[in-house]
């Protein structure tokens, strides 16, 4: 070999290989228990197995909370870590494989039931989560055997009061903390905190605070995944499987939050929000949640006529004959008044029966008087719909005026004679009644009985938002569907059904069977609701575990209608409620 041979150096080594490229450039692409799943970065891996159908259980996590992962329930096996990870807290990555049924992953489910279970409670027959609970549920699926525990459980507070609306049973609460973190997080009101140590940690309100005084207290009793918190206002009320649950919206404000109502019969037992990224997204203020009660409360049942010792029930076909007859001889003074309490179907049916039958030109504006607002949901304006007031208002052409114009025009003498659809008013009740005493003739659409309708010669009974189809319109111009929920009850009737029957009585041609009919008619000559897809726009139920959405009694009633008795023992039909 010679000498001079030169012997090359080695060549550095270059940079190791990076990952492969994504399958599908701007996702990550992944399996769960060998399906592929397509999401977005950052997605986790709970709300991705969702995407195809797999379920992962979790306590402790909300889409809408921050993530605290303390449950342990949601353990899964990952290809990319040596043991389990808490699939609400890990974000998935490309090409990772995640398996939620294997003997490990199992035995991890076992051992945390049995854990939150030690010291639970054995409450499940008189517990008002019953039937919504998801420690019943994943008792069955995950455990079900019976406990280990040799010694007693460790006792706590069961029936502490936090505040006006929710009690607290401190021995059912697993700790999970979403009621903690929804407080501080989204009503931005941290008066909720966990006190004490290992066993004898509880969740309990802050002692600087006193009590639970936030407007928005009842969404922790939604949030609970178990009974510990309590709606005092719904406790120990109804069984949630004996419970009908429709799509509806809140008529508390101008917010219109998407709700679900819940009833049994005909009578409303709890509003609860119903999810609405636009709007509330999963949230509703108290005030809202317990406006469900003028469902139930102070109804007018039966149409009348007369006033005070005059005053007699009569039928709907008498009232109308009867009013008809007396609305012509002060046809020339007479006032038009209608409320943004009412759906717009009712108030598309109003006015285009005031404006063909009555020549009204001018409508006054009644409803509810402004209240309280906060910088979360609730509004100032306490009526549901004034925005689709307004548009049906200009689309018919009639002027609308303020409430104080109506109660000048009555002081002066100006109105003989006033047909209001809706009975609230701006001002106090007992002083617009005292107002109404020198108008000759007053006939009032009205759902609750107050003054107003006591000093009314023609009180005409309406059905209620939820026993009926219709579409109100928000403060920001959304537009939503709610499905009738149960038939009207007594004689009550929609206020677009009052409408029609009069305009029929006066040679109107308003004409209609149903709200559909009422939309299909009017609607399109409204240019702000004419591409709103009524039929399409229903939304089907979003309810719990345990609350029914289709008919299923065993005697052919719909769930909700159970009554003891004869089908007929409440008044209620055998007819299925309206689904179009």
């Amino acid at each position: 070999m010679s000498d001079d041979k030169k012997v090359e150096a080695p060549k550095p080594a270059g940079p190791p290989p990076g990952p492969p490229p994504p399958k599908n450039p701007g996702f990550v692409t992944f399996t769960v228990d060998g399906k592929e799943v397509v999401v977005k970065p950052g997605t986790n891996m709970v709300d991705a197995a969702k995407t195809v159908g797999v379920e992962i259980p979790y306590y402790c996590y909300h889409p809408r909370l921050s993530v605290a992962a303390n449950c342990r329930m949601c353990m899964v096996e990952s290809s990319a870590a040596p043991k389990l990870v808490p699939a609400c807290q890990t974000p998935v990555t490309e090409g990772v494989a995640i398996k939620t049924t294997t003997d490990k992953v199992r035995a991890q489910q076992r051992s945390v039931m049995e854990f939150l279970l030690l010291n639970h409670p054995v409450d499940c027959s008189i517990c008002d989560q019953a039937g919504e609970c998801k420690l019943q549920d994943y008792y069955m699926r995950y455990d079900f055997k019976s406990s280990r525990l040799t010694g007693p459980k460790i006792l706590r507070n069961k029936r502490k009061v936090l505040g006006d609306l929710v009690v607290i049973d401190q021995e059912r609460c697993v700790l999970c903390t979403r009621c903690v973190r929804f407080m501080d997080e989204v009503a931005k009101q941290p008066q909720l905190g966990v006190f004490g140590r290992g066993s004898h940690e509880v969740v309990d309100v802050a002692p600087h605070y006193g009590k639970l005084d936030s407007n928005y207290s009842g969404n922790i009793v939604d949030l609970c995944p178990v009974g510990a918190l309590l709606n005092r206002d719904f406790r120990f009320r109804a069984r949630a499987w004996f419970l009908s649950a429709a799509p509806s919206v809140c008529t508390g404000c101008s917010r219109g939050c998407s709700t679900v109502v819940d009833f049994m019969g005909q009578d409303a037992y709890r509003y609860r929000p119903r999810e609405n990224e636009a709007i509330n997204k999963s949230w509703m203020c108290d005030q809202g949640r317990l406006s469900y009660k003028q469902l139930n409360q102070h109804r007018v049942l039966q149409s009348r006529v007369g006033k005070a010792a005059d005053v007699k029930d009569v039928s709907r076909a008498e009232l109308i004959k009867q009013l008809a007859e007396k609305l012509k001889p002060v046809a020339g003074q007479l006032a038009f008044a209608v409320s943004p309490m009412l759906s717009n179907e009712d108030l598309l049916a109003a006015f285009a029966f005031a404006k063909e039958s009555l020549s009204a030109k001018v409508a006054y504006v009644t409803g509810r008087a402004a209240g309280q607002a906060d910088d979360f949901l609730m509004q100032a304006d306490k009526n549901p719909n004034r925005k689709g007031l307004e548009w049906i208002a200009k689309a018919a052409g009639v002027e609308l005026k303020a409430f104080a114009d109506l109660t000048q025009a009555i002081d002066k003498g100006q109105v003989r004679g006033l047909v209001a659809f809706g009975a609230d008013v701006p001002e106090s009740a007992d002083a617009f009644a005292k107002r109404l005493e020198g108008v000759e003739l007053v006939a009032v659409v009205a759902q609750n009985d107050s003054p107003v309708t006591a000093q009314a010669g023609f009180v005409l009974a309406q059905s209620s938002h939820v026993e009926d189809e219709g579409s109100f319109t928000q403060a920001d111009g959304i537009t939503q569907r709610v499905r009738r929920a149960f038939p009207p009850k007594g004689d009550s009737a929609p206020a677009w059904k009052w409408a029609v029957d009069l305009s029929a009585a006066l040679g109107g041609q308003v004409k209609a069977t149903s709200s559909r009919e009422v939309w299909k008619a009017l609607a399109g000559q409204v240019p702000e609701l004419a591409s709103f897809e009524w039929d399409k726009q229903a939304p089907m139920n979003q309810a719990r575990p345990g609350i029914s959405i289709l008919a299923s009694g065993s005697d052919g009633r719909p769930p909700g209608w159970r009554e003891q008795g004869s089908p007929n023992v409440r008044g209620l039909t055998l007819v299925q409620a309206n689904t179009k």
